[in-house]
């Protein structure tokens, strides 16, 4: 079985935790059954961390040859200490890199990097919260957006920082193998995966998850897991120890969508998946919270689930 390939970029003062994060995802991946070459590379001749740990084993950037089926991962630096003398050579590297189609992922303070080397101009981003309103005033054409966990943008993506970079890593191994593996790979880590590792890339799960609002979190794994019960904002909001006020204007400003949409259309995602399976109108109706078969029954039918039609 041919193996994907990763290869990490490091700037010197490379942030430890920006680069182990993603390494480990990787690594994980591979000893849960779909390994990865992981190779490192560098312009600096002993790059070393913003913690003082030195590297060994790093290549130049021309020593491999990037293939559109690579992923090339920036780990963040201490942009304090960034030293611009290699810019000309990593920047073409990196150019390069897009150019061919490669997966191309900035982590935390390297989304400054990518945008150094224009590979950000016009499209949406993301980097540490702490440096948000830094990297927009800095290049103007970018799109910064706050408050996600990472951003994709057709091959490039960006994470927000730090521990982001696992998010963003246990997403590419979704891509790869899948919803299943990844949720494997993040409880091997013993990680908790802000994402529902059994949904699929576009579902409301992920597309409304992708936030660092511990708190909202929260709330939207009690939902997923009592979408067969009656869920009120009252007691949504006594578990996070806030005002049913407060949490309905937090969710909607943290996710985009009021909480009595994002329940129901959970109960209807998950409705029409259980209708694909076959399974009957009354039992769905009951696990997915929805009060009718009635009315479970003119969704199926708008989705044109002709086969799941039993009632009992």
């Amino acid at each position: 079985m041919e193996r994907k390939r990763v290869i990490f970029f490091l700037f010197d003062h490379v942030h430890l935790m920006d680069l182990a994060g993603a390494v480990t995802v990787f690594y994980e991946a591979g000893c849960c059954g779909h390994p990865y070459e992981l190779r490192y590379v560098s312009p600096y001749a002993a790059p070393g961390t913003s913690s003082g740990l030195g590297f060994t084993r790093v290549e130049p950037p021309d020593a491999i040859t990037i293939q559109r089926d690579d992923i090339v991962i920036v780990a963040g630096m201490d942009l304090a200490k960034w030293d611009h003398s290699a810019d000309d050579t990593w920047m073409l590297w990196l150019q390069q890199a897009a150019a061919v189609g490669a997966t191309l992922c900035s982590v935390c303070t390297a989304a400054f990097a990518l945008a150094a080397a224009g590979l950000l101009d016009g499209r949406s981003c993301t980097t540490h919260w702490g440096y948000t309103a830094a990297l927009q005033q800095r290049f103007p054409k970018l799109q910064v957006i706050e408050n996600r966990l990472f951003v994709k943008s057709d091959n490039i993506y960006t994470s927000a920082g730090i521990s982001t970079g696992i998010d963003l890593a246990l997403f590419l191994v979704e891509e790869h193998y899948g919803p299943t593996f990844a949720y494997t790979v993040a409880k091997d880590m013993v990680v908790y995966i802000r994402r529902d590792g059994a949904a699929s890339q576009h579902s409301i799960h992920l597309q409304y998850r992708q936030h660092i609002n511990h708190q909202v979190h929260e709330i939207q794994d009690h939902i997923t897991h009592h979408l067969h019960t009656k869920l009120t904002i009252t007691e949504l909001a006594a578990m996070v120890y806030m005002s049913p006020r407060n949490l309905t204007r937090l969710f909607k400003s943290t996710t985009g969508i009021t909480i009595g949409d994002y329940i129901r259309n959970l109960r209807e995602e998950k409705a029409m998946q259980l209708l694909k399976d076959g399974q009957k109108l009354a039992w769905v109706a009951k696990t997915c919270g929805i009060g009718s078969t009635r009315q479970l029954g003119q969704l199926a039918k708008k989705a044109g689930i002709a086969a799941s039609m039993k009632m009992a």
